[in-house]
């Protein structure tokens, strides 16, 4: 891996090199997604069939793309009791976290026996969407189901594309969207599944919202849509940054680091130390593990692309470039760890210490791995419960509460030209 020094010129670069990965930055599909988002609210099930025969090989009907209890139980036969064991372990710890996400309505009554509150309601129905065709990812599902399943979503559909000339969504897929408490799959993929979600066809009523991770067409399609339904955020390519010192240990920063590269050539891996040591110490870890890893040439182009080695002068740099970069995943592995992570103030998720490595996120732990990136975590949160319920405010005042402030009020809406605002307070206490 390239080991480079940390200054201000070499974070402006990589901070201009990672954005540029960001699905706002590929304007030449953004025509194409709008054509099939438009061509799909226009003719419906006629242009969801045709879009998924076309970019899945499948002769795909109205009749067929919904996913039958027959496959969901001919699913368990083919996939390994170990697996199924595994999955449903996954899924109890996903929802044990989550469960602790969940708020409650809550009111007060003030002196004049006027009541105010916020009643939390669960979204009426979520569209889930996880990848498939290429590659399946059963985590995603557990991720994206399950806290909807918390918030109280009445109607969960999954959307995934089958593998490729099948018409057949990978088995394990279906025992864990079955597991997580699904209520429908649909055997789409795609823009053409963003926007049968949101618009409904005849065979897929609309959702009210969609979240999920896909690849650029989804994520366009996502941004294309929101408005007609909410979306949780429009997702771009995976990252890991590590902190680290020379109290680590070079072999489990270097392979933490490549187990993100292997996603794809676009992911991003970084490793952030005070010591150029360690950071030569990773670099040959690096190495060596490469050459035998099975997905090595997706992971060289990834490094090549956007991976990095950077060697600040002090923690304190360190920290300061971590929190610009704001990646999805960031790994503390440091003589004194939870020090360093309440400095932390943009990241998806942190993993604190050797053992906290980023795989279990992804797969075990509990808390959710549908993480901002691009350095969207400065703004925004992991997927969680309430991204599937709504807040609405309650206002119950009494004739004595009002009347104690409805010249103020009338004032304040006179001030804003707005007369009617200002009459609807007054008529109430006219003689």
């Amino acid at each position: 891996m390239r080991i480079t020094e940390l200054n201000s010129q070499t974070k402006a670069d990589i901070l201009g090199s990672l954005l540029k990965r960001s699905p706002a930055q590929y304007e030449q599909y953004e025509q194409t997604v709008k054509e099939i988002v438009e061509d799909v609210k226009n003719r419906g099930d006629e242009a969801v069939c045709e879009y998924t025969s076309r970019f899945d090989c499948w002769e795909a009907t109205a009749g067929n793309i919904k996913v039958t209890e027959e496959e969901i139980k001919a699913a368990y036969k083919e996939v390994d009791e170990r697996f199924v064991a595994i999955l449903k372990e996954a899924a109890y710890n996903i929802a044990d976290f989550h469960e602790r996400q969940k708020k409650e309505s809550w009111m007060f009554t003030k002196e004049d026996g006027s009541i105010l509150g916020q009643r939390i309601t669960p979204i009426d129905s979520v569209g889930c969407y996880a990848p498939g065709g290429k590659a399946f990812y059963p985590s995603s599902v557990l991720m994206n189901i399950i806290p909807a399943k918390v918030a109280g979503v009445k109607r969960i559909v999954l959307a995934t594309p089958a593998a490729k000339g099948t018409g057949k969504v990978n088995p394990v897929t279906l025992v864990a969207a079955d597991i997580a408490g699904v209520n429908e799959i649909i055997k789409v993929g795609g823009a053409q599944a963003i926007a049968a979600l949101a618009y409904g066809t005849a065979t897929i009523p609309k959702v009210c919202k969609i979240t999920g991770p896909g690849n650029i067409f989804v994520a366009l399609a996502k941004k294309a849509c929101f408005g007609m339904v909410g979306i949780d955020s429009i997702a771009g390519p995976s990252e890991i940054l590590v902190i680290a010192d020379e109290s680590a240990d070079p072999k489990f920063v270097a392979a933490d680091l490549l187990s993100q590269a292997e996603h794809d050539e676009m992911a991003s891996a970084i490793l952030l130390t005070d010591s150029r040591k360690f950071a030569d110490a990773v670099s040959i870890e690096a190495d060596k593990f490469l050459e035998k890893l099975s997905r090595r040439d997706i992971i060289s182009k990834s490094l090549e692309n956007y991976g990095y080695i950077l060697v600040g002068k002090t923690m304190d740099d360190v920290v300061e470039a971590a929190n610009d970069i704001a990646s999805e995943h960031v790994e503390i592995q440091t003589k004194e760890p939870y020090e360093v992570m309440t400095r932390i103030r943009n990241a998806g998720a942190i993993f604190i210490g050797p053992y906290s490595s980023e795989p279990l996120g992804d797969y075990f732990a509990g808390p959710n791995h549908i993480l901002p990136t691009n350095g969207t975590a400065r703004f925004f949160s992991p997927l969680n419960v309430d991204e599937f319920t709504k807040k609405t405010s309650l206002i119950a005042y009494s004739k004595a509460g009002l009347e104690a402030v409805h010249e103020k009020i009338e004032y304040f809406a006179e001030k804003e030209e707005l007369t009617a605002h200002a009459n609807s307070i007054r008529v109430r206490f006219e003689d």
